[in-house]
């Protein structure tokens, strides 16, 4: 470990640490403020009838319908409207706001790592550095999934439904983007599963027998789970954000398995 220091140079040292981090927050922000079209055209890019996911899913239904034609999946039908004076500029500054912490986490979490990493030993250090750049990962790749397939889904299957051909299909933007917003942020949460699973996997907390054991009461707790962090009421959206969980269970059950040696 480094040369201990005192409280007053622990406390000058986050200090400084503190400033960093909100500085480059707010530098991220106010760059992803100044590219508003690039910003919008990433976050409205799902209501898109272009859009990659939907172009793949009419790809796939002409593949198994035999014909070469898999029916026409255009257009949505949707169109997003604003309701309030001022609440696009408010979306655009919280959304800026959202995506510049994004931007700026990796630095963050390497400012934090750096206050924390002389208080660790080598080996400690270590384990450290792959928990962490895991975890990261981890929770990238749940709102790159939340991204491409939960919330294009939830939102074409939602936005078309119609209880009667009269009645119009309008979404504000404020629904639309705390949705998406919603949605990938609970899915990057989410996606650190295994990463927790191996933490307690390693203290002894949990190992493979158990987790296979109560399986089945886990699968409901997930679907409970998914009910509460689903932003609207239907079961479709309950069923594709319960998926990956229970996927991401059953893969901590292997990890913590590799882990215990069970």
């Amino acid at each position: 470990m480094s040369e201990p220091q005192t409280f007053w140079e622990h406390l000058d040292e986050l200090r400084s640490s503190l400033v960093r981090m909100i500085i480059a927050a707010l530098v991220c922000t106010i760059v992803a403020f100044c590219f508003k079209d690039a910003l919008f055209g990433v976050i409205l890019a799902p209501q898109n009838p272009d859009f990659i996911t939907y172009r793949l899913l009419q790809r796939i239904a002409e593949c198994f319908s035999g014909t070469g034609e898999g029916g026409d999946m255009l257009p949505l039908g949707v169109r997003l409207i604003n309701t309030g004076l001022a609440q696009q500029f408010l979306l655009h500054v919280k959304t800026s706001a959202y995506v510049g912490l994004m931007l700026a986490s990796p630095y963050i979490i390497y400012l934090l790592f750096r206050f924390v990493s002389p208080a660790l030993y080598d080996k400690e250090r270590r384990y450290a550095v792959h928990l962490v750049s895991s975890g990261y990962v981890m929770f990238v790749l749940g709102i790159l999934l939340s991204y491409f397939l939960i919330f294009p889904l939830t939102f074409r299957f939602l936005g078309t439904y119609q209880i009667s051909h009269v009645v119009e299909n309008t979404v504000t933007i404020e629904s639309y983007i705390d949705t998406l917003l919603m949605i990938s942020l609970s899915m990057g949460i989410v996606f650190e599963i295994p990463v927790l699973c191996w933490i307690m996997g390693r203290m002894g907390i949990i190992n493979a027998g158990m987790m296979c054991h109560y399986r089945r009461h886990v699968i409901v707790a997930l679907l409970i789970i998914g009910a509460i962090i689903t932003p609207t009421a239907d079961v479709f959206t309950l069923l594709l954000v319960s998926m990956p969980m229970w996927l991401l269970y059953e893969l901590s059950i292997f990890i913590v398995a590799r882990v215990r040696g069970n």
